[in-house]
């Protein structure tokens, strides 16, 4: 182990690594390499892979001469920079930031000016003849050492700072003098004494380790753990840490930092984006501490700077072919970069900079594919504001993340959270967020902050989590401990409703009416380009026609679930459906199944003629009949009332009947009671009147020269005789129909494979079915023996406690559901070679289910009609990784 290399020198010409190092390197510590390869000028620096991270939180101590490979990669940092690390004279400081092998924005820890003392600042204000400068930069050493290496709350520095300024009577950081920063500085020692009970450790070895382990620590923290969980990153991926000598932006008006994007990362527009601050260092802007300055406005101000910088940035972008978020630093006039990386963009920018990029010929039709998250779509297609619609506008901020918002004002991330789970929807309103607020902005609706610009820790997470947000909305003016915040003459409480809009900045009193976009032509480029590469068809879950036109006009290619029980719902449904349960004999419930014939048959007539040519699958009734009754308490109340009252006897004793009706089809546990195909057979004529309902509108379309392509599945079948004794009578009443009207359809009749006897036996219900659907929701609870409407009180603990990677119900378990599904494939195929066979439900439209049913042979997928463009995008992605 002692022999194995676990540090890469960069940013000289003994640069060691390069960009496909990212796995070992983290992204961060890969690109620095590259960039040094390509002659950018980079601070000199090292990286510590992501392989010790894996050790040091697997082992909780680090590998075997670890610490050697580190002191002689300083000292290969001192020979450039010719600076001492701990020198008291010429002090070489140092940054200390994580690198995983993604983009993690914010999520983990970073600490600048490492190396800095009482001594050594000191000698740094020498050197430097900027005394000023010096102790600016040991205060804000101070700060980020105390929270993130010592665990102190960030807000105790914060409030001192905020007390100086206010004694000075200043509004800004760089407007303190020399005096108030040594105050400062002597302060924040006090504070970090009383916090630790130790006196802030003063050598510079000492406190570089403490930083990396803090670093690498902090790959565990709760707000890194949220973001993977999020964006499903593996956790044994860990963290590479990245040691580089440090370059000043605050060393005066000749100096300052960035961030930049190579194209808008809001529209995609191909134009230089970003912002900077002069006179600062680099949390000053992504922490939203100041409103920085559009980046144009640098060719005013430094213009060989500029210049040096669009060199830069147009071959970055040429030589990764893909746009970059970059972080800069001015030191007296010299550019300095500290950072390339995959720039964070919406779904909309996405999908231009893909489309466009093949335009330029900088990339091919697959690699755009590639490059636009399936979930992206779904982001794409949030609401926006109608634009008939009028409404109050309260103030308005930078426009960070676009689509529009509504929901309760709330200021914490936590009651943001807690709203969630009731299902409410909030916008967050923080002066500006933090990492800590991870879990907050992913539940709520929007963000609104005060602070911050366009590339402001909120706009980056916003911007990739399709949230809407509005940063920088300085107007507004909060007051935590009344929970209120203050705009004009406008008090607006916690609880208050507000809708904000991403794409104009604006913050809007109450309720605004929100329209779903269309597709657009970039969006309708890109799903043609994935038609052309899947293979496996996508279809839909519609129960009534308009569902099914929005999901053709999304590009569904029919529908593989059409819930008949949806439509017994109905008001004018309702009685004739309670009148069937509460028959006593066949021929009643005929006569109420006859009332229901008419209905059913214009629900199919309506169905067909909105996805005519394609395939429909009808799945017939499959919950239990007492879904459709009244609550039995709400019964028996109404029971009591009649007693009470002059009501007449026939009306008690038909309350009653109802109430002991209810009683009768009452069952422990219906998910697994009287339902699906158990209905078929006890009562036959259900499933006949359907059958009948489904052929007759099919006939009665095909008159008019329509193409209709119904098939009949069969629920909850777990053994062939329950198949064949339903096919029996369906299709004796689909021949029937034919016959009586002169019309022979092409039909299939299937049925859902949702239980694991089903499954294990499918070799000979194939004998009888023409069709598989899996009803991976049902199998999903049979296998795990999980309600899915119960599972909510243990499931979470389950996901936090990584006992489960993913809830079982959004995503697929491929290693036991998934395993069922696959053998339920082989059984099927083994008997019926051409049997055709998909999926319904919420696995249909999930990408990594959606992946897993392509490798495993499925034909089709279905999903919800929104979820169409996405399904369609996964399913071209899942041809070309496996390409890869």
């Amino acid at each position: 182990m002692a022999d194995n290399k676990f540090v890469y020198i960069f940013g000289n010409n003994d640069t060691e690594g390069k960009n496909s190092m990212k796995d070992l390197l983290g992204g961060k510590g890969a690109n620095l390499a590259e960039m040094s390869n390509l002659g950018i000028p980079v601070p000199v620096g090292f990286t510590i892979t992501t392989e010790v991270c894996t050790l040091y939180l697997k082992n909780g101590q680090y590998p075997l001469g670890l610490e050697e490979h580190i002191d002689n990669a300083i000292k290969q940092l001192e020979s450039t920079t010719k600076k001492n690390f701990g020198d008291l004279k010429n002090p070489l400081l140092l940054s200390v930031r994580s690198g995983a092998r993604v983009s993690m924005p914010g999520m983990m820890d970073t600490v600048l000016n490492l190396g800095l003392n009482d001594d050594s600042v000191v000698g740094l204000a020498t050197k430097t003849g900027n005394e000023r400068f010096a102790y600016d930069s040991y205060r804000r050493f101070l700060t980020m050492f105390a929270n993130v290496v010592l665990d102190i709350d960030h807000d105790k520095f914060e409030s001192a700072l905020s007390s100086k300024k206010k004694d000075k009577c200043v509004k800004q950081d760089n407007d303190l003098e020399v005096e108030d920063l040594k105050e400062l500085v002597e302060k924040f020692k006090t504070i970090i004494k009383d916090e630790t009970g130790k006196e802030f450790p003063q050598n510079a070895r000492e406190q570089l380790q403490m930083a990396i382990d803090a670093v690498f620590s902090s790959w565990n923290n709760q707000r890194a753990k949220t973001y993977r969980k999020l964006n499903g990153i593996p956790r044994e991926w860990g963290t590479a840490v990245n040691v580089q000598s440090m370059v000043y932006g605050n060393m005066g008006e000749t100096s300052g930092t960035g961030v930049a994007f190579t194209r808008d990362p809001a529209t995609g527009e191909k134009r230089f984006f970003g912002e900077y601050l002069i006179n600062a260092q680099g949390e000053d802007v992504v922490a939203g501490i100041r409103t920085p300055q559009p980046i144009k406005t640098l060719k005013n101000t430094m213009p060989k700077v500029y210049d040096q910088l669009v060199d830069i940035y147009m071959k970055l972008e040429d030589h990764f072919k893909e746009m970059q978020d970059i972080e800069f630093t001015i030191e007296k006039g010299k550019l300095f970069m500290l950072q390339t990386r995959t720039g964070k963009r919406t779904a909309a920018a996405a999908i231009k900079i893909a489309t466009e990029m093949v335009e330029e010929g900088l990339i091919d039709k697959d690699t755009a594919l590639l490059r636009v998250e399936p979930e992206q779509i779904d982001r794409l297609l949030h609401p926006n504001i109608d634009p008939t619609s009028t409404y109050e506008v309260m103030a308005t901020g930078l426009p960070a993340s676009p689509g529009a918002a509504v929901g309760e004002v709330v200021f914490t991330a936590e009651h943001a959270e807690e709203m969630a789970k009731n299902g409410e929807k909030t916008i967050l309103v923080r002066a500006e967020t933090s990492p800590e607020d991870i879990g907050g902005m992913n539940a709520a609706e929007g963000i609104l902050t005060v602070r911050g610009g366009m590339t402001s820790h909120a706009a980056v997470v916003a911007r990739g989590m399709g949230k809407p947000c509005v940063a920088g909305c300085g107007e507004i003016t909060i007051d935590i401990k009344e929970k209120i915040f203050n705009v004009g003459d406008y008090t607006i409480k916690e609880g208050d409703m507000i809708s904000i809009d991403g794409s104009t900045g604006n913050v809007i009193l109450g309720e605004v009416e929100l329209i779903l976009p269309g597709v657009t032509d970039e969006l309708e480029t890109i799903l043609k380009w994935a038609d052309e590469v899947r293979t496996l068809k996508v279809r839909t879950n519609a129960d009534t026609p308009h569902d099914a036109e929005v999901a053709r006009d999304f590009g569904a290619e029919g529908i593989g679930l059409c819930r008949t029980e949806h439509m017994f719902f109905g008001e004018d449904r309702i009685p004739a459906v309670r009148e069937m349960i509460m028959a006593e004999d066949i021929e009643s419930r005929k006569i109420a199944l006859k009332k229901l014939l008419p209905m059913q048959r214009e629900d199919f007539i309506g169905i067909f003629k909105a996805m005519e040519g394609f395939p429909v699958t009808i799945r017939l009734l499959d919950p239990p009949l007492h879904e459709f009754l009244p609550v039995h308490e709400e019964v028996m109340e109404k029971l009591r009332e009649l007693e009470s009252s002059d009501a007449s006897q026939e009306e008690m004793e038909r309350v009653k009947k109802i109430g002991e009706r209810i009683e009768y089809l009452k069952e422990i546990n219906p998910m697994l009671g009287h339902r699906g195909c158990r209905l078929g057979i006890t009562y036959p004529e259900i499933y006949e009147m359907q059958a009948q309902a489904i052929i007759e509108a099919a006939c009665e379309l095909s008159k008019d020269g329509m193409k209709i392509v119904p098939e009949i599945m069969i629920p909850l079948v777990s053994h062939v005789k329950e198949l064949e004794f339903v096919k029996k009578h369906v299709t004796t009443v689909v021949e029937s129909v034919m016959e009586e009207m002169g019309i022979k359809l092409d039909y299939l009749l299937g049925t859902m494979i949702e239980l694991p006897r089903a499954v294990l036996t499918a070799d000979q219900i194939a004998k009888e079915a023409e069709f598989f659907s899996f009803g991976t929701n049902d199998l999903t609870q049979t296998t795990f023996g999980f309600s899915r409407d119960d599972a909510g009180k243990f499931l979470p603990f389950y996901l936090e406690s990584g006992i489960l990677e993913d809830d079982p119900f959004a995503v697929l378990d491929q290693d036991g559901v998934g395993q069922l599904v696959k053998i339920g494939i082989e059984k099927g195929r083994s008997t019926r070679p051409d049997i055709k066979i998909g999926i319904c439900g919420e696995h249909g439209g999930e990408p990594k289910s959606i992946k897993f049913g392509h490798n495993v042979g499925l034909n089709y997928v279905s999903c919800s009609p929104f979820r169409v463009p996405i399904a369609r995008l996964a399913a071209a992605h899942a041809v070309l990784e496996n390409k890869q």
